[in-house]
């Protein structure tokens, strides 16, 4: 904690006295960071190691500090301050800015809703046939279900179980012959490119590991936590929980960034090690890689890896949708939260189930949302920036923050991340008009 907190601080406030199992503290970080790896994720991954093979798995070790810094900060901005990133920028800054990233938000997800659900439908339909888009619209309608009419602890703790499918390809890796020691070659001595392909493989990975939806979320899962956990206040107005809390957050957050870039690396070193090495370099879709693995690494690879397309799916969708609407509803000071039930909630509820509806009509169009997935995580990379600029902005204000201001190590990570994905968003354009 940086500073005194002010006067109309409660700082006799006690502190959360049960302390909390690893399960419990395991929460909002973990499934952000399970969700980090959605079908669209796994495309990106897959592609990458398809036509790059080993020569950019440094980008995930590169990114994890990166990435769990802005996610610890996010989470900050909502436990400190009791507002989203998107209620934050509607108090605190013009209102074209709080529109305009929202706006880019909302495109966003929705283009990686539709392509996630054509993922998912497109690897059941491997796996026992059937038609597609039957699948899209049952896996939308379960998941806006899921998110509207459960209880906010009861989807939680789906969606910790749904975690566990991110292992599927953990076996993967092990299942193939993987040249560990070329592998760790190419992450301490990387074969580096300035070619155009190269630098916008960069910016989706970057894209697709640090992604604006997984701020706001995450920040917004902050906020839901500290309403239901009994006894918990925004830190604002209860500094004697902030050690424990900033402990529980950077614990929870460190794991679940952690989890997400393992997993991610598990992916490009199993598509590097059977596509690539066999030719196979264009890799369009996650369900293509599955497919392409069925013939190269055998059925049993081929399923565990569509399995685990659906598998991660699931874990997203709600947060794909949530974290849209969590923004939406705080832009136009909505009652939000998973947590309030359906008919104290409408709008916010509305903008889950139009968001899943219109993601997965894309799916119904002359416009193939799946094969936008890798540019979906080149705009994410691309949206990042701003957000990542007004987080750092918004978390170094006392007048927001109040006592609680970004530590040193926190502030020279966080502005190190949005610096490094400014300059990799600039050498991606001057590659296309160079």
């Amino acid at each position: 904690m940086n500073g005194c907190p002010p006067p109309n601080v409660d700082t006799l406030a006690p502190p959360l006295k049960k302390r909390p199992t690893l399960l419990q503290i395991m929460g909002p970080g973990l499934i952000t960071g399970a969700s980090d790896d959605d079908p669209s994720g796994i495309a990106t991954y897959s592609q990458v190691g398809a036509q790059f093979g080993y020569g950019l798995v440094w980008t995930l070790l590169f990114s994890y500090p990166l990435m769990a810094a802005i996610q610890e900060i996010g989470a900050r901005i909502g436990r400190i301050t009791g507002f989203g990133i998107a209620g934050n920028l509607r108090r605190h800054y013009p209102g074209w800015l709080s529109w305009g990233i929202v706006g880019l938000l909302l495109v966003a997800n929705v283009i990686n809703l539709g392509a996630d659900l054509g993922a998912m439908g497109a690897a059941l339909e491997l796996l026992i046939g059937g038609p597609v888009l039957l699948y899209v619209c049952l896996f939308g309608l379960f998941s806006a279900v899921l998110e509207i009419f459960t209880a906010y602890a009861r989807t939680v703790s789906i969606l910790k179980w749904l975690c566990l499918s991110l292992f599927s390809y953990v076996i993967c890796a092990f299942v193939v012959d993987v040249p560990w020691a070329e592998v760790g070659w190419a992450m301490v001595w990387p074969p580096l490119s300035a070619t155009p392909a190269y630098v916008m493989a960069i910016v989706a990975v970057l894209g697709t590991t640090i992604s604006p939806y997984l701020f706001f979320w995450q920040a917004e899962q902050e906020v839901e936590d500290g309403k239901e956990r009994p006894g918990a206040r925004p830190l604002i107005r209860a500094a004697g929980q902030a050690g424990t809390e900033f402990a529980r957050i950077r614990l929870d957050t460190y794991l679940g960034m952690a989890l997400s870039n393992l997993v991610a690396f598990f992916i490009v070193v199993t598509t590097a090690t059977t596509l690539h090495a066999h030719g196979v370099t264009n890799i369009q879709t996650s369900s293509e890689a599955a497919e392409a693995l069925r013939a190269i690494a055998g059925r049993f690879t081929f399923i565990v890896f569509a399995a685990g397309i659906i598998g991660t799916g699931l874990l997203t969708l709600p947060v794909l949708s949530g974290s849209a609407a969590y923004a939406v509803g705080e832009l136009f000071s909505w009652h939000v939260g998973l947590a309030r039930r359906p008919y104290r909630a409408k709008a916010f509820y509305a903008v889950i189930a139009a968001a899943t509806m219109i993601g997965a009509g894309l799916n119904f169009t002359s416009i193939d949302p799946v094969k936008a997935l890798y540019w979906s995580a080149v705009l994410n990379g691309v949206v990042a920036v701003p957000v990542m600029a007004a987080m750092m902005h918004l978390s170094m204000r006392r007048s927001v923050m109040a006592g609680f201001t970004l530590p040193l190590p926190l502030r020279i990570l966080g502005w190190a991340g949005t610096i490094v994905m400014g300059l990799t968003v600039m050498a991606m354009l001057l590659t296309w008009i160079t």
